[in-house]
C-alpha cells in the first residue's frame, strides 16, 4: 500500500518517470558494495510440502495459485465493449497444475524425458480480462467459456544429446528438464505441446506469475506475440544448443486458426510461429550471476491489417472497423525482443525488457501490445532472516503503432481492447508485491498495481488493483 500512497502524494507522470530512474540506476551507487563482491552463493530451492529425491527416474510434483485481485471505481467518461469496468469489482482466479515426467534411460551423453502435464484454469480476471494490454493477472483464461474442466495443458518427448563427456549440474532441473546433471555442451530437442515462455524469453526476477509479478507484460515480452491457443499452449518443437555459456534456441509452433482462439491451424505451409533466440551467461559485474538473451519472432496466420480496416471505414464500406474483415493468408507479423537479468548484491537482482512488433497486422495470441519497455528488482527477504520471502517492484510502459491506435480510436475492437474512441497515451503500470513464506510449500502475496491510461487511452484511469495470491508447491 506503499506504493499507492506515494503515488496520490505526486504527480503521476512526475512518479512513474523517478520510479524507473531508481529501477534502472539506484542498484548501481553502492559502488563500495560492487567493489567488494564475492561471488554468490547459491540460493536454496524453494521448499515444497513433500520432499522430492534427485536419484529417481520419476517426476511427480503440482502446484495450486489462487489470486485475489478489485479495483474501486475510477475515472471513466465513456466505455466501450471491451473496456476495463470503471464500476468497483472483485474477481479471482485459480490454476492448479500437476506435473508428470518419467526419464526411461539414463546415460552419461544421452538422456530422454517424457513430460505430461494436467491443468484446470478457473475463475475469473476483473473486467473479464479486458480493457488492458498489460492486464493484471497472468493466470487468467481470456475466454471465459472454456469452464474449468481439466486439460492436457504439455505433453513433451525432451532428448538431450551430448557433445562432451564433463558434466554439469542442471541448473534448469525442474519439470520440464529432469536430469540432474547434463552434458557442458549439448543438443536438446524438444517435441509436443507446449507454452513456449517455458523456453523462450525466461528471465529469473520476472518470469514466474506464481512466486513474483502477476502482469502479463512483466512476466513477458508483451510486444512478442507468440504462438498459442487461449490457454497459453501450442504444439511444435525446438531445436536448442547449450555451451558452457551461452546458448541458441529455435522453435517453430502452431498458430491459433483466429485471434485468440482455441482451436490451432495444422497446416504448417501456411500458418506457424518461429522464433529465434541467443543467450549469453554472463554479466558485466565480476562473480555476479547476469544474463542477457536476444529474441526475434515471425508469425504466419490468417490475420488482418489495421490500415486496411480503418480504410474501409473511412471509405464507407464498413460501418466501423472491423478486422476480421480484412483478414488474409500468408500474413506476417514479426518482432524483437531484449531481456536482461543481473544479480547486484547477494539479496538484490534486477531485469529489464524492451520488446517490438511491427504494429501493421492484428494482435492475434497474446496481447494487444508493439512496443514495451520494461525495468525491475527484487530482493531477497535473506537480509532479515526470511530465506523465502521475496519483495518485488516492477515498471512496465506499453505502446501501440498509428494503424492501431486509429484502429481503435474510430471504434474497433480488438481481441482485448476496445473503449469505443480513444485519446491515445501510453498504457504505463506499476507493480509491486511481497511474496510470504509460511510453512514447508504454502506461500502468501501482498501486491498491487497502479495503472496509467489503461487501455492506452488518457480518457480513463488512472487505476489502482490491489492484489493477493495464495501459492502452493507439493
Amino acid at each position: 500500500m506503499l506504493i499507492f500512497a506515494l503515488c496520490r502524494q505526486s504527480p503521476v507522470s512526475r512518479f512513474l518517470r523517478t520510479t524507473l530512474t531508481l529501477l534502472l540506476f539506484a542498484p548501481a551507487f553502492p559502488a563500495a558494495m560492487l567493489a567488494q563482491a564475492q561471488p554468490d552463493t547459491p540460493a536454496p530451492a524453494p521448499p515444497a510440502m513433500f520432499p522430492h529425491a534427485d536419484n529417481t527416474p520419476w517426476w511427480v510434483t503440482g502446484q495450486e495459485n489462487t489470486i485475489f485481485q478489485a479495483h474501486p471505481n475510477f475515472h471513466s467518461p465513456y466505455e466501450g465493449t471491451h473496456s476495463l469496468r470503471a464500476a468497483g469489482e472483485y474477481k479471482a482466479s485459480e490454476v492448479a497444475t500437476l506435473y508428470l515426467g518419467y526419464e526411461p534411460h539414463r546415460h552419461l551423453r544421452y538422456n530422454t524425458d517424457l513430460i505430461l502435464n494436467l491443468e484446470n484454469a478457473g475463475g475469473r480476471g476483473i473486467s473479464q480480462a479486458l480493457g488492458l494490454a498489460g492486464f493484471t493477472n497472468l493466470d487468467v483464461v481470456r475466454n471465459p467459456n472454456l469452464g474449468s474442466t481439466p486439460y492436457m495443458a504439455r505433453v513433451e518427448i525432451v532428448q538431450t544429446i551430448g557433445l562432451t563427456s564433463t558434466l554439469v549440474d542442471n541448473q534448469d532441473r525442474g519439470p520440464f528438464s529432469l536430469a540432474a546433471q547434463v552434458p557442458e555442451r549439448r543438443f536438446v530437442v524438444r517435441a509436443g505441446k507446449m507454452s513456449l515462455p517455458d523456453v523462450f524469453d525466461q528471465n529469473e526476477v520476472g518470469s514466474d506469475s506464481h512466486l513474483q509479478f502477476t502482469n502479463w507484460t512483466i512476466d513477458n515480452d508483451g510486444a512478442w506475440d507468440y504462438a498459442a491457443d487461449t490457454r497459453g499452449y501450442t504444439y511444435g518443437g525446438v531445436l536448442e544448443y547449450d555451451d558452457k555459456s551461452w546458448s541458441a534456441r529455435y522453435g517453430i509452433f502452431a498458430m491459433p486458426v483466429v485471434a485468440n482462439g482455441i482451436d490451432l491451424d495444422w497446416a504448417f505451409s501456411r500458418a506457424s510461429g518461429q522464433n529465434w533466440e541467443w543467450e549469453l551467461r554472463k554479466g558485466p559485474l565480476p562473480g555476479r550471476h547476469g544474463s542477457t538473451r536476444i529474441l526475434a519472432y515471425v508469425n504466419h496466420a490468417h490475420m488482418g491489417s489495421y490500415r486496411e480496416a480503418v480504410q474501409a471505414y473511412l471509405a464507407g464500406q464498413d460501418a466501423t472497423p472491423d478486422i476480421t474483415r480484412h483478414e488474409h493468408f500468408g500474413a506476417v507479423k514479426y518482432g524483437f525482443g531484449i531481456n536482461n537479468e543481473q544479480d547486484i548484491s547477494t539479496n538484490l537482482r534486477t531485469f529489464f525488457r524492451v520488446g517490438w512488433n511491427e504494429g501493421q497486422h492484428e494482435s492475434f495470441a497474446y496481447t494487444e501490445d508493439d512496443q514495451t519497455v520494461a525495468a525491475g528488482a527484487d530482493y531477497s527477504g535473506r537480509r532479515w532472516s526470511r530465506q523465502f520471502d521475496k519483495a518485488g517492484l516492477a515498471f512496465v510502459s506499453n505502446a501501440i503503432k498509428r494503424d492501431h491506435q486509429n484502429y481503435l480510436k474510430y471504434g474497433g475492437l480488438g481481441f482485448i481492447l476496445g473503449d469505443g474512441r480513444l485519446n491515445y497515451g501510453r498504457e504505463n503500470i506499476l507493480e509491486g508485491y511481497y511474496n510470504l513464506h509460511t510453512v514447508r510449500g504454502l506461500y502468501f502475496a501482498l501486491g498491487g498495481s497502479w495503472i496509467v491510461h489503461p487501455g492506452y487511452n488518457r480518457d480513463r484511469g488512472p487505476v489502482i488493483v490491489p492484489s493477493v495470491r495464495m501459492h502452493l508447491d507439493f
